[in-house]
């Protein structure tokens, strides 16, 4: 299956669990990955047979910097679902979420959550 890729979207938001995430907000770093047959789209150069990026991202970013959840998995299949919801072409979905500054201690880059989602 062909595949659409938008890698690293930034995004400022208030997810999480604790009040002050809630509060003060912080970055997510969304990684996302759709499947669908985009043959006749490369053959004919019609974007009609493909998928806009542009408006997934747009999507992803009302999402992100929408409503807040608790956790970063409700982020993800929020997501998911409003790509296989709006987009009958997509056959399925991957959702990446990347905290990179969670209020937890330690030394490490970020954590994360991938999910893929099916028709």
């Amino acid at each position: 299956m062909d595949k659409i890729a938008l890698n690293k979207m930034e995004f400022y938001g208030y997810h999480g669990v604790f009040q002050e995430e809630t509060k003060l907000g912080q970055r997510f770093i969304i990684d996302l990955e759709v499947e669908a047959d985009l043959q006749q789209a490369g053959t004919t150069d019609n974007l009609e047979y493909s998928i806009n990026y542009g408006q997934l991202y747009f999507d992803v970013k009302e999402i992100v910097e929408g409503e807040p959840l608790k956790l970063i998995e409700a982020v993800a299949e929020a997501i998911a679902k409003k790509m296989l919801n709006s987009y009958n072409r997509i056959q399925s979905v991957m959702v990446r979420v990347i905290k990179p500054d969670p209020p937890i201690p330690g030394h490490y880059q970020s954590v994360s959550v991938e999910i893929l989602r099916k028709r």
